[in-house]
């Protein structure tokens, strides 16, 4: 049983592997959507790092032994509670135009993201389960709908899908300080260096006028008017 931390060097991964689950036992009252659930509710109050097997067995007032009925490691977990809660933010209705039907399943990944603050430290993953690759259809059904294909389909879909996961992963990483001190700080050092960089220290980007919700909504516009301007 591997219970190990969420090393993203292993070419193991939950998605590839070509033998089926393991069926449970009738006699365990768990189900899988029962397990993914608290490890989500685990993840949320301590973190990937700090979440054990022993640990969501005792949430779920279970053996350790019980949860290997329904999941293998530590690992395989993770990627089902990132796809899980990826899942959570809906799809666009499909009769949407491409412009707004991309804008709305971007900013419902993003914000699926970042209300779970260990989920993009999980992104070194292979982003393959079902609801990652459902949103993942949406976005490069909408470009072919404006007229894309090719590789010009394949590096517009590259660039929408890393934009949105760098986005959230910026955001986050700066979110868990969440420390009006911290940001003072980081201000200050910023303005410090003022003949270093004349243009950072000036711009308004140190001083945190817009939040991070305001400058992805923008720069998100400013994508999609390049992108399908050119399609």
């Amino acid at each position: 049983m591997n219970t190990g931390e969420p090393a993203t060097g292993s070419g193991d991964v939950l998605w590839l592997r070509e033998e089926p689950p393991r069926p449970p036992r009738r006699s365990t009252p768990l189900t899988l959507e029962r397990i993914i659930d608290a490890a989500i509710a685990e993840l949320d109050a301590h973190g990937a790092e700090r979440l054990t097997m022993r640990k969501l067995a005792e949430r779920l007032e279970v053996t350790s032994t019980a949860l290997y009925w329904h999941v293998s490691t530590k690992r395989d977990l993770l990627d089902l509670a990132l796809d899980h809660a990826v899942g959570e933010a809906p799809l666009p209705a499909p009769d949407l135009d491409p412009r707004s039907g991309l804008r709305a399943v971007l900013l419902g990944w993003r914000a699926a993201m970042l209300a779970h603050p260990w989920l993009p430290g999980l992104l070194g993953r292979p982003l393959l389960g079902p609801n990652v690759l459902a949103r993942t259809e949406f976005i490069q059904a909408m470009l072919v709908r404006s007229g894309l294909s090719g590789v010009d389909l394949a590096a517009a879909t590259r660039l929408l899908a890393n934009f949105v996961l760098g986005a959230a992963m910026a955001d986050a990483t700066w979110r868990q300080f969440d420390d009006p001190a911290v940001f003072a700080r980081a201000r200050a050092h910023i303005l410090g260096l003022g003949e270093r960089y004349p243009t950072l220290s000036t711009s308004g980007f140190a001083d945190g006028e817009w939040s991070d919700d305001e400058l992805f909504g923008l720069g998100l516009d400013r994508v999609l008017d390049q992108l399908l301007s050119a399609s």
